[in-house]
C-alpha cells in the first residue's frame, strides 16, 4: 500500500527538506504553505498522515486541527504537530485539541521518520465519503450534485461548499469568519457580509422544495438544524 503525507508548513526550506526525505522513503507527498487553504487540500488529497506546523499565516495549526477533527471524512487522519513551542502547556494544548503526536523544532529527520511510521501503523483505511444526507436533502460528493427529495437543486460552487460544511456539522453554529476561512480559502478580501448573500441564495434554491432548515443566529452566524426555525435576517 502506498502511503501519502501532507505537509502543512510555511517555512519553505523545512518543507522541501521534509518532502525530499519522505519521498526518499517512498511516500507520496503533498505540501501546503497557507493555513487558510490547508483543510481544503486535506479533503482533496486525503493523506495517510499530516505534518502540521503550529504557527501559520491566516489560520493557526490548532485552528486547522480543530477543523480537521470536525469533518467526518478526514477526522481520523493522524496528525503530528511540528512546532518551536516546547513548553509542557503547549504540548498539552496540541494533544487535547486532537493531535496524535508532537515534535519540537529543531528535530532530527530520523526521529521524524520514525514518528511518521508509528502513526501510519495507527492510521485507519480512509474510505472517501460518497454522500451526505440530512432529512430530505442529499448531497452527492462524487458527482457534486444536491437533491431535495427527487428534485435536483442547482447550486453554484460557493453555495455547494457552504451547504457541505453545514451538512457535515448539523446543529453547529458557524460564525461568518469561520465560514469565510473554510469556504472562500485564501480570498481574504471578501467581506463577512458576503456570507449572508450566499446563504440567501442557498436558502432560495433549497426552500422551493421543502422547509427551511438553515438557522440564522443573530450577530453570530449560521447552522443547519431541523428542530429550529430560521430567524429573519
Amino acid at each position: 500500500m502506498a502511503y501519502s503525507v501532507m505537509i502543512i508548513e510555511d517555512e519553505e526550506a523545512l518543507a522541501l527538506l521534509l518532502k525530499y526525505n519522505l519521498e526518499k522513503e517512498g511516500y507520496e507527498v503533498f505540501w501546503e504553505s497557507r493555513g487558510n487553504k490547508a483543510v481544503v487540500e486535506v479533503e482533496k488529497n486525503c493523506p495517510s498522515v499530516i505534518l502540521l506546523d503550529w504557527m501559520l499565516p491566516e489560520l493557526s495549526g490548532i485552528e486547522i486541527l480543530k477543523l480537521i477533527r470536525s469533518k467526518p471524512d478526514i477526522k481520523s487522519i493522524p496528525v503530528i504537530m511540528l512546532t518551536a513551542k516546547g513548553e509542557e502547556d503547549d504540548k498539552i494544548k496540541g494533544l487535547t485539541s486532537g493531535a496524535d503526536d508532537y515534535v519540537t523544532k529543531p528535530f532530527s529527520i530520523p526521529e521524524l521518520m520514525a514518528r511518521v511510521k508509528t502513526n501510519l501503523r495507527r492510521s485507519p483505511e480512509i474510505i472517501p465519503q460518497k454522500e451526505i444526507i440530512f432529512e430530505d436533502i442529499r448531497m452527492d460528493l462524487v458527482e457534486k450534485k444536491v437533491f431535495r427529495g427527487e428534485n435536483y437543486i442547482h447550486l453554484g460552487p460557493t453555495e455547494f461548499r457552504l451547504l457541505k460544511m453545514l451538512l457535515e456539522n448539523p446543529g453547529k453554529v458557524f460564525s461568518r469568519e469561520v465560514l469565510l476561512k473554510s469556504v472562500w480559502g485564501d480570498n481574504i478580501y471578501v467581506e463577512s457580509r458576503t456570507v449572508d448573500v450566499h446563504i440567501r441564495r442557498l436558502r432560495k434554491s433549497l426552500n422551493d422544495y421543502g422547509p427551511d432548515y438553515i438557522r440564522t443566529v443573530r450577530a453570530t452566524g449560521y447552522a443547519i438544524d431541523k428542530e429550529l426555525i430560521a430567524e429573519e435576517e
